[in-house]
């Protein structure tokens, strides 16, 4: 049974659908979720589907191995970021070479970087005038966004479209596409 660990910062709606999407799945379940947000709608999400939840503050994560001991002692076969806002430290990266991927409203290398997350990124695809956004789902290095790329996926921008509506279709592909993803590279 492959095990997969979420890392969250807020509501938590691409974790709930990788729960479950796992969920009584034979080779791979959602065994914990981890977030830096002590007040993340993504705990009550994990509680109601009687998932693990813990949060953490910026020492534990950075400065100490203490989120690193939580994941070694939960051996998982990915770390999937589902929402997560803070870069990822290179000790924890290094205890887990190529096992940490993350999903970005966008495509990247377009809209990447510190601080482009949630409606910062449509409000900008919007006002560059986009033809095209999406997903991209990407392996997680020591730099923001700048990760081998494993996947994505389009949809149109329209003239008429607000941020809000861009946010409407960038939802719907996470739900669509964001575990299979995952599904695929635990079968690999």
């Amino acid at each position: 049974m492959k095990r997969i660990v979420i890392f969250a910062s807020g509501s938590g709606t691409n974790a709930e659908n990788l729960i479950e999407f796992f969920h009584n799945r034979e080779n791979a379940s959602v065994i914990q979720v981890l977030t830096n947000n002590s007040r993340a709608k993504v705990l009550d999400r994990a509680k109601n589907l009687n998932v693990s939840a813990l949060s953490f503050n910026r020492i534990a994560f950075s400065k100490t191995n203490d989120v690193l001991n939580i994941l070694e002692a939960s051996k998982p076969d990915l770390i999937v970021l589902a929402g997560f806002l803070w870069k990822f430290p290179e000790h924890i990266l290094k205890a887990f070479p190529n096992k940490v991927i993350n999903i970005h409203p966008a495509l990247l290398p377009k809209y990447g970087g510190k601080g482009m997350y949630g409606m910062h990124v449509h409000e900008a695809v919007v006002s560059n005038k986009e033809k095209k956004t999406g997903i991209t789902i990407h392996y997680v290095n020591e730099k923001y966004d700048e990760g081998a790329i494993i996947f994505q996926a389009t949809c149109d921008v329209n003239v008429s479209d607000s941020a809000q509506n861009v946010a409407d279709k960038i939802h719907e592909l996470e739900m669509e596409h964001f575990p299979k993803v995952v599904e695929k590279l635990l079968n690999e």
